[in-house]
Parts: structure tokens; sequence; C-alpha cells
């Protein structure tokens, strides 16, 4: 990465010294701002990620799955709306005040904003052009495509010899990576890749330059598929290994065969390289779904340099829940060494509808939004950043849990004073449903909980639909309505009280780019000061539903019933794990453009900072 100027550092350094002190708002706010309203499938976003820069707290930066830069469906035949080859989907937002607002940068690379065709089917392939793109940049440069699963994490500037900065920070990006068409920079068909930044006002200023190049941090093989990864940097001055970066992931060989172990890659060098660590078996002996092992990471490190990694061990069942096992591992040297899996919690998925047309689990209805990942678990510790002096190390945990049933799907909660150890039963914290009837409560969906370094303070933050399962996709008795919800409580046993609750939409309004049925991704996100909270969670006020849309997957559902074959695939080609276009029955999928509404598929990140409520 080249130097910046003096000027710019200056800059930023008054930036930060004049709003560190910004109260956190108490307002929602629009995370993807830069992303379009319309076309689709540009207007799509899912799977956020936040972090919280503890040496400067009014910093934020924010990850999404955005497709900001691909194709619109009225390029080449209009009742396609594929992912646009060689072309990025790993979106990046910033805040420099506590959270109140937010900017999308736009930079220079690989884009098909100038596919946007025309009516008919006569279009001829979108070629991208080098132009704006809303994504990470320099990845087409290094024959890569940044493929979403987004993760972020703030961690001190690394200033070489093994030093890290106490005053300066580094803010890494960890994602899903392919290669760009025709090239081979890896083996193996998808990768995880980080790339980092030290310069956050060339970064909000659209400067390329401001990233490092991205490098491939997996160890690939040829069979390999590595996917679900989330990033963390030991942030506490007080830890003996201050500085280390840390990935988890799931790292999938061999196309199905069960050999799914789940991996930690350690880097001592602010990112530069990495060392692998298989931290499970390869296989899992409870003879899990579809052969899954363990995915859903989190990693997370204390004030004494321990780094925590826990998985959600898939159960067994292929179409009803199943009782699975979260779990924690351990290590003490800095990553060097790991301990044995340990199952801290029984979580059953919420996998009592499975939906024949996508060959997925879902929760809110026919051709409704996969459900897999809804046990993985979310946690935070604190560490007492930035300086880790004081630090509790209190540990707090929340995960989605099917164990009752459809329509009375939980958010799930648990605590440990320190270490892991001694956790309260965990309890079940959604809301009462604010439409009344049934269900009685939010039937919650994806969830996360941060916690204040000086441990005083926990905020979780989940999505959740507030209608029951539909067994029908068509008219306005069929609607899904999803909301964000943010919860505080105060440490050690004060119940959650309800601080923000986001406007509602209809998930059928979102979209797999294959149109057959809605997508949400997989996980929200929380992160916490020790003056405010801040959450990011997919959002559906601004998402139109589409009646064609509606009754396309409704015939995929009905003829996968009345055959027992599913008529979608369920690959996983790019890394929101969705397939690039429907593969039978194409002639029967609506010309998006032509009939639905403008804002069809727009989903959108929303969150926000929400001041300490009792300070």
């Amino acid at each position: 990465m080249r130097s910046r100027s003096i000027a710019r550092a200056v800059v930023w350094g008054v930036i930060a010294i004049l709003t560190a002190a910004a109260p956190a708002s108490a307002q929602e706010s629009l995370v993807t701002e830069g992303s379009p309203p319309s076309p689709f499938s540009a207007n799509k976003q899912n799977e956020p990620a936040v972090a919280i820069d503890q040496q400067h707290p009014n910093i934020l930066a924010a990850g999404a799955n955005d497709n900001i830069d691909m194709e619109a469906c009225n390029a080449g035949t209009d009742n396609t709306c594929p992912f646009t080859e060689g072309v990025g989907v790993s979106g990046i937002s910033f805040s420099t005040d506590s959270g109140a607002s937010w900017t999308q940068p736009t930079y220079t690379g690989l884009s098909a904003r100038n596919c946007v065709g025309e009516v008919g089917d006569d279009d001829p392939p979108c070629e991208p052009e080098t132009g704006p793109i809303g994504t990470l940049p320099n990845y087409d440069t290094n024959d890569l495509v940044s493929d979403g699963d987004p993760a972020v994490a703030f961690g001190p500037r690394y200033l070489g010899g093994g030093r890290f900065s106490t005053t300066e920070s580094r803010l890494y990006y960890a994602n899903l990576t392919a290669p760009r068409p025709g090239t081979k920079p890896f083996k193996g068909a998808e990768a995880i890749a980080v790339s980092h930044t030290d310069d956050i006002d060339g970064a909000i200023a659209g400067d390329n330059g401001a990233w490092s190049d991205p490098v491939i941090a997996s160890r690939q093989s040829g069979a390999q598929f590595s996917d679900k990864e989330q990033v963390w940097a030991d942030n506490a001055q007080s830890s003996p290994f201050f500085g280390n970066a840390y990935v988890c992931y799931a790292a999938f060989r061999g196309n199905g065969s069960g050999n799914q172990p789940l991996d930690v890659l350690v880097s001592r060098n602010g990112g530069t390289s990495w060392t692998q660590h298989q931290v499970t078996a390869a296989t899992n002996n409870t003879h899990s779904r579809n052969g899954f092992g363990r995915s859903g990471c989190t990693v997370r490190t204390d004030s004494h340099g321990v780094v925590y990694v826990f998985d959600f061990q898939f159960g067994f069942s292929a179409t009803t829940a199943a009782a699975g096992q979260i779990q924690m591992i351990k290590s003490t040297d800095g990553g060097a060494h790991w301990s044995r899996p340990v199952n801290i919690f029984q979580a059953f998925d919420t996998c009592n509808e499975f939906e024949p047309s996508i060959g997925r689990c879902v929760e809110d209805g026919v051709g409704g939004a996969r459900s897999d990942l809804s046990p993985a678990p979310s946690v935070d510790i604190a560490n007492g950043a930035p300086s880790g002096t004081g630090a509790t190390d209190r540990m707090v945990i929340s995960w989605v849990d099917g164990r009752d049933g459809i329509n009375r799907e939980h958010v799930m909660f648990s605590r440990s004073p320190r270490g892991g150890t001694g956790w309260s039963t965990p309890a079940a914290v959604e809301r009462p449903n604010p439409l009344g009837g049934d269900p009685a409560n939010d039937r919650g969906y994806y969830s996360a909980p941060a916690i204040s370094p000086d441990g005083q303070d926990v905020y979780l933050v989940y999505n959740a639909f507030d209608t029951p399962f539909r067994t029908s996709a068509i008219g306005p008795d069929n609607d899904r309505q999803l909301v964000g919800v943010v919860l505080h409580a105060d440490w050690p046993g004060t119940a959650f009280s309800e601080i923000h609750r986001g406007e509602p939409g209809d998930a059928r309004g979102s979209s797999q780019n294959d149109l057959a049925a809605e997508f949400l991704g997989d996980y929200v996100y929380a992160a916490a000061t020790n003056d405010y909270g801040a959450a990011v969670w997919n959002d559906v006020r601004d998402a139109a539903d589409c009646d064609a849309v509606d009754r396309y997957r409704q015939a995929l559902h009905d003829e996968a019933v009345a055959t027992g074959e599913q008529t979608a695939e369920a690959e996983e080609p790019r890394g929101e794990g969705e397939p690039d276009a429907i593969t039978e029955d194409e002639g029967d999928a609506p010309d998006v453009q032509q009939e639905c509404p403008a804002t069809f598929g727009n989903s959108d990140i929303f969150g926000g900072g929400f001041a300490e409520p009792t300070p």
C-alpha cells in the first residue's frame, strides 16, 4: 500500500478528534446508502457485518453482499438476472459519527453497470467494463472476484518487525473469493481472501490505493470450497498476542464427501501472510444432514490473548429441526495450538419446513428465505479494548433455535462470567409480536450479541418474522413481515428491553438471482463501545412484492411436490450460496423489469448506533 499524504493524515486526525465524542445516534439509518433502489439485482444487499474501531470509537465499518455492480435483468434474456461473471459482490460502508450516518464509497474496478439492456431477448451477453464499483477494489487486477460472505474487524496497525501501533488502527475485510474467468490464481472453486486498510479517510474517499491487494489466506486444494468465514484482530494491548489476526471458516472438501472440518487462519504480521490450523475433525460422526460438519463460526479474543472459536455442529435430520451442538475451541498461545472442541449447548436448527423447489429449509413460507444456519452462534467478549486494563472478559452468546417447531422460533441468549465457563441457562429473549395474534412472539431468524469492553452493557440485534408460515406465495394475505430489532440489558441480570424496532417489510420482495425464492442471507451483526451499541440487519421495507414472481415460485413449489424432484438447483457457485440462474423451466420465469414493480428485490442493510440507555 502506498503512503498517504501528510495533509490527508492531518485532516483525518482532525476528523477523529472532532467526532470522537459525538453522541451515538438513537435513530436508524440506511447503511448501504450508495446502492440503487432499482433495477434488480443491482438493488440487492444482504448478510451485513459491522465493526467498531475501539481506538477511535466514532469510526465504524460495515460489510455486505452487494449486487450494486451487476447487470440488469433486461441485459441478455429478460427473464434471467444472473450474477455477471468477473464482477464482485463484497460491499463496504463507513460511519464517522458512531453509526448515525453512513457512506458507501465508489472505487474503480470491473463493473457491469454498463449492461442495462433493452426490452427483448436479443441483447448480446454482458461484457463487464472497468468503471465505478461499490465493492472492494483491487480484486480484478489480481485475477480475483470478491464473492461475499463479508467479515470486518479493526485491530492495530502493523509497524513491521512484529510490532503493532497502540494509536493507529487497521481494518481487515475477509470474504470469499473466486478466480476471475479464464484465470487460476489458486486451487479450488472458492477461497478466503483478506484485504486491509490503514487509511480510512482514503478508503471513504474511494481511493483504490487505500486498500492492500487481497491475500489468499486459506490453504486451498483443487476440491476445496471455503465458506462462511469470520475475522477478528486481537485489539487489547494487555494481550501478549496483541495485533494477531484470526479467521475461522468451514472447509468443504470433495464436493459433498462429508469431509468438512473447521479451519482457523492466523496472521502475526498484519495480514501479509497466514498459517492454517484444522481445529475440528474432518467428518461429523453425528451423521448430520447433507453430510455437513461444522459451520457458522465466530472468533474472538480476551484481554489475555486467549482465542475462542465457536461453531455449530449440525444434527442429522434433512426435513425437521435437528439437535446439533454449539462448540467452543480455545488457543492459549496465540493460535499455535488448539484445544479439542467442547460441546457447550444443544441447539436446534429451524428446519421445520423444507422447501422442495430449492432444496433448502425455509422459515417464512413457500418460496421463502433459507434458514439453514439459524443456530450458528454469535459471540462477543468484554476484553477491555483498547487497553485491556481492568477487563472483565465476560462473554455473551446468541443463536436462533427451532426446538419448539414452526412459528415458535426463539432468539436464545446466554452469558459466561469469564473464560467460557459457568454459562447461564439459555433463555429465549425475543419480544412479543406487535402485530398480535399468531405468532405470539417475534419469530427469530438470525441474531447477534455485543458486550461493551468494560462488560457492563449487552446489546442484541435480530431479524424476525411477525407473520406465521405461509403455505402459499400468492396474494396479499400471504405476506411475510420481516423486521430488525435491537435489545439492551445491563450486566449481570437485568432483563432485555427493546431499544429499537425497525420498519417491517414483505420478504417476498427479496430474491435469489434465479427468482426461485427469497434471499436474505445467513446473519446479522452487532458491536459495542462503553457508550453505545451498533447493529446492522437485513431490511426489506423498501422492497416491492411482485405477483408474477410469487406465481412463478408457487409453480416451482407445486411441481417439486408433484414430481418429488427439485426444479431449481441448490448448489453454491457464488459466495451468497445461491444459484446463478434457473436451470429448468426458464421460459416460465417472468420478465422482471416489465412485469414487476421497479423496487422488486430491493433488500437493504439498515443499522445504527444506539446510546447506552442506563448510564
